[in-house]
């Protein structure tokens, strides 16, 4: 395949990934890892709306092209054609300041069978900022620009890049450059998470801001404070797109995808997800793949604590188990949850 096959081979897949309104799976580091985004997918699977893809946790780019093992463990669906059990997609998130670095990695990533690459130019992490990398980056839009476009000549024609930003690093003084940056440098889409580093994860997201890189020539995808159906409208009304990315909401509420399309969607058998259908996928996530039992207490009773603001169930249960350590006596706890 030439160089303008492969083009046109890119072109034919960005235009069918958004011919209808995308939904996606948000990475989430240390929440949305291989364990989490087998169950959310398959959830959303089984509820009639998949996601039209999910984003991997990002993969720290610092010194040198990283070894094989090191993607596989951060996304074991590439021993599968990239996607998870349910058949949800995963596109590979790298994040670093090295431009050639970056560059080297994503080739190596889509030699793996990574389906897209997505840069990190969002995450608000300190440890992560102080090395120059994620939001930090928002302050130098001519570094974004370099790293995405040295990006996109790397990796084969046909493989997507795309990146996700928030508003800016302090405050939203910088937002025409940075969407001067992304204009130019090659990127086939965006997501923007609707508010600063600084503003964190308080509440609320200014979806309206999003609106400011509307006249991009490349799709954009909305995301942040999403919660529930009405903030899913509200966010694409405000925003003006119509493409999501579900982050925490998702987690809280695992239907949350099924009931922002439930009243448009007529493959959907039910667009609620009761206490009772979420226990067995609680179950398959204790009795996942994990180093121990304790690293998998751990992740459950932080999905948990989640859980809690979506369901009153689930405060019963962490009541009852937040000191709790052996698996089993959780597992038994939860099966009683139900009677």
């Amino acid at each position: 395949m030439n160089h303008n096959q492969q083009l046109q081979t890119r072109q034919n897949t960005i235009q069918q990934l958004f011919a209808n309104p995308v939904r996606l799976l948000a990475p989430m580091e240390g929440l949305t890892d291989p364990l989490m985004r087998q169950i959310l997918t398959q959830i959303a699977t089984d509820l009639g709306r998949p996601y039209d893809w999910s984003v991997s946790e990002f993969v720290r780019v610092t010194q040198h092209v990283l070894p094989a093992h090191v993607f596989y463990k951060y996304v074991p669906e590439l021993h599968y054609d990239a996607k998870t059990a349910s058949g949800t997609p995963i596109h590979i998130q790298l994040l670093g300041s090295d431009a050639q670095l970056m560059a080297d990695n994503a080739a190596y990533a889509a030699e793996l069978g990574a389906p897209a690459i997505d840069i990190n130019f969002g995450c608000p992490a300190k440890t992560v900022n102080s090395h120059r990398g994620g939001s930090v980056l928002l302050d130098e839009p001519e570094v974004m620009y370099e790293i995405i476009n040295t990006v996109r000549t790397a990796v084969p024609t046909d493989i997507p890049v795309s990146a996700k930003i928030r508003l800016g690093y302090t405050d939203t003084s910088r937002m025409d450059d940075i969407k001067a940056a992304i204009a130019t440098s090659g990127a086939d889409w965006l997501t923007i998470h609707a508010r600063t580093k600084t503003q964190g994860y308080k509440p609320p997201a200014y979806w309206d801001k999003i609106q400011n890189f509307y006249n991009l020539d490349i799709p954009v995808i909305a995301n942040g404070e999403i919660w529930n159906a009405e903030h899913a409208q509200n966010c694409m009304m405000q925003a003006g797109t119509n493409h999501l990315m579900l982050g925490r909401g998702a987690v809280t509420r695992p239907d949350l995808i099924a009931q922002v399309d439930g009243n448009n969607n007529d493959t959907a058998t039910l667009t609620a997800l009761a206490w009772e259908d979420l226990i067995g996928h609680q179950i398959k996530f204790l009795e996942g793949a994990a180093k121990s039992d304790v690293v998998l207490v751990g992740r459950y009773k932080q999905w948990l604590a989640m859980l809690t603001k979506g369901y009153s169930e689930a405060k019963i249960l962490w009541d009852s188990i937040k000191r709790e350590k052996n698996k089993a006596a959780i597992i038994s706890a939860l099966r009683m949850s139900v009677r």
